[in-house]
């Protein structure tokens, strides 16, 4: 039985290939690192081979740790950790077959997230006052985050040498470092404008940050200081419920599946590594193709 904390334990390995070959972030490979070591320490107490197992050592270990408590996306997240490290076992011909492959993730896990109504959106982006300094500021913000479904950490860290206006795209840097490119709208481009142009110059005095987005201090808008600013526009659009960024996020893909985009599309905008993390909104696309059938199939009753 190889332990994992041996230097070349089969979990130092993955650990690296997911640091060195799939760039994935510091945060990320801890919770991987994590959920592993519960699993070696289980198989360690059942006297069992991380190489032999079958399906049912591999919902044993699951069922363990559901008992403990902790929400369905934690098992969820746990599933796709093992279901990570077998995929990585198999590319290196240790093993013949996952006893992971037919463990199917939690349904409640897929349930697609909160997400705001294009007539909430709609209120919420109307807030700020646009004769303001930081209503400029705090308006393109906000129709930016709509526009491409950014996270919170890539709003804050956005560069202007990312920003093409001319071309109506950024440049973006995702998790694990990885690069995407990101259409805007025009209203979001002229906001954004309206805002580089008359409010970040009056923002930025002395100091010359990278970043788009600033503070009061004319310094680096920070994810704790967008997040309540977005709040507190939730707040006063009278929106129900805690508005988040995430929130925004979602809107943005729930809206695109609804208006007909397919999942890879969606995928890509938003940056997720696989497209498992984007079927989270695969019942709307389903929904979708329910409408299109209905409208344009010369047999549909409801045509």
């Amino acid at each position: 039985m190889v332990e994992p904390a041996s230097p070349r334990s089969p979990l130092d390995q993955f650990l690296l290939y997911l640091e060195f070959e799939k760039g994935f972030a510091a945060n990320t490979i801890l919770s991987y690192r994590q959920e592993l070591e519960k699993f070696f320490s289980f198989l360690t107490k059942k006297h069992l081979d991380y190489l032999h197992l079958g399906e049912k050592n591999i919902l044993d270990f699951i069922r363990q740790q559901g008992q403990r408590g902790g929400a369905v996306s934690s098992q969820a997240h746990l599933i796709s950790v093992l279901k990570s490290f077998y995929r990585y076992l198999l590319q290196d011909e240790l093993l013949e077959f996952s006893p992971v492959s037919a463990v199917s993730l939690p349904k409640k896990w897929l349930k697609l997230p909160k997400y705001l109504s294009i007539d909430d959106v709609s209120r919420l982006l109307e807030t700020p006052d646009r004769s303001t300094t930081f209503g400029k500021r705090d308006k393109a913000v906000l129709e930016l985050m709509y526009a491409t479904g950014l996270r919170i950490s890539e709003v804050a860290q956005l560069k202007l040498a990312d920003v093409y206006l001319d071309e109506g795209f950024l440049r973006v840097l995702g998790k694990g470092g990885k690069e995407r490119i990101v259409p805007f709208n025009e209203v979001s481009r002229d906001c954004l404008r309206d805002y580089l142009e008359f409010s970040r110059p009056l923002l930025v005095k002395q100091a010359r940050p990278e970043q788009v987005f600033v503070n009061y201090h004319g310094g680096m808008f920070s994810r704790q200081g967008l997040w309540k600013m977005i709040s507190a526009y939730g707040q006063k659009a009278g929106l129900a419920g805690h508005l988040t960024p995430h929130v925004l996020r979602h809107s943005f893909a729930t809206h695109l599946v609804e208006k007909g985009a397919d999942l890879r599309s969606v995928q890509m905008l938003l940056g997720h590594s696989s497209i498992t993390t984007t079927e989270i909104y695969t019942h709307l696309a389903k929904d979708q193709v329910k409408k299109v059938y209905d409208q344009f199939h010369p047999r549909s009753k409801k045509k």
